[in-house]
């Protein structure tokens, strides 16, 4: 695991094995986990290209950390840091998920999250370390412009309409939506 530019994100590169059957690859394995992960839920969505799906995240505590992968089809993934108080609060970070090198992603508890479709199709498995709860379930507007996110040029943003009318970074902020830098800290000293 590699850790991104955000604190509490990093991203996996799994050596893809290769023959005249196909291919295999360790797409998950916990132990080379830089932390603890329960695997409460796992989630599969299938997306036409330009489906914007996010910025997503979960009250902390428990939050909801995600490991997430692009098994047919690539997106681009953004990190978000949304937690008040940390040194990259507003920063955002991107990687390209496919198929092809079966690159996935670990974002803790705190982070924002989303993904555009960027292939005609695009299928996304999740795994969540807790279950939906759409009581701690939140968002903000992927397309603020004070985030500043470089979706790609080229393909029209498709938003659900929850989406679509999340509240900017700093109306989340000022609503008392948005995680503690500090409490996210404390929970993740719990995990280890």
């Amino acid at each position: 695991m590699k850790p991104l530019g955000i604190d509490g994100a990093w991203r996996h590169t799994p050596n893809v094995h290769t023959d005249s059957r196909g291919s295999f690859l360790e797409a998950f394995r916990a132990a080379d986990l830089p932390r603890r992960f329960d695997l409460a839920q796992v989630n599969c969505s299938v997306s036409r290209a330009g489906v914007l799906r996010g910025m997503h995240f979960a009250d902390v505590p428990p939050g909801q950390a995600k490991y997430l992968m692009c098994v047919s089809g690539s997106v681009l993934d953004v990190v978000v840091d949304i937690r008040v108080g940390s040194p990259t609060f507003g920063q955002w970070e991107s990687v390209v998920l496919d198929d092809e090198t079966g690159s996935a992603v670990l974002i803790a508890e705190g982070l924002g999250h989303g993904f555009m479709a960027l292939s005609e199709q695009a299928t996304v498995v999740y795994l969540c370390s807790e279950p939906y709860n759409p009581g701690r379930e939140h968002g903000v507007n992927p397309l603020d412009p004070a985030l500043g996110i470089a979706w790609p040029s080229g393909l029209e943003p498709v938003l659900s309409d929850k989406d679509a009318e999340a509240p900017s970074l700093e109306e989340a902020r000022v609503a008392g939506l948005l995680p503690d830098y500090q409490r996210c800290l404390e929970f993740y000293a719990t995990l280890h």
